[in-house]
């Protein structure tokens, strides 16, 4: 693993949470966008070199909107950025670690993702990232 890629935070409604975070941070979101696959509308906020992405469900079926009804908004997940998602893949699942997603499929922000389930990982949601090459 290279580095935290960014932290994720499950929210209500990403309006008001940009509003917030904007207070907070000094600075405005740099990027929205929808991943109809997840049901999560993101934004992303760059703070120094890391980066936090709010996630707000967009249908009440969506893993953010389970998460908030179980949990209440909060941190959601961690990500980490990997340089090749498949070999760190196949490394964990043979380090017994428990796979969301076998395949890497396509996340926000121009990355491949895979979860680790948080029975595996003391409770907390780790999604691994790799940069799409274009």
């Amino acid at each position: 693993m290279k580095k935290i890629e960014h932290i994720g935070i499950a929210v209500k409604n990403i309006e008001n949470s940009n509003d917030l975070f904007s207070k907070l941070f000094g600075k405005p979101h740099y990027k929205t966008e929808v991943v109809e696959s997840e049901g999560v509308k993101t934004s992303f906020f760059k703070v120094g070199s890391n980066k936090i992405e709010l996630l707000e469900a967009t249908n009440k079926e969506s893993p953010i909107a389970r998460f908030i009804e179980k949990k209440g908004e909060g941190i959601h997940h961690i990500a980490f950025e990997v340089s090749d998602i498949e070999s760190e893949v196949e490394r964990l699942t043979n380090e017994g670690f428990i796979v969301l997603n076998d395949k890497p499929k396509k996340g926000a922000d121009n990355k491949l993702v895979v979860f680790l389930h948080p029975k595996s990982t003391n409770g907390v949601l780790v999604e691994l990232c790799q940069e799409i090459k274009k």
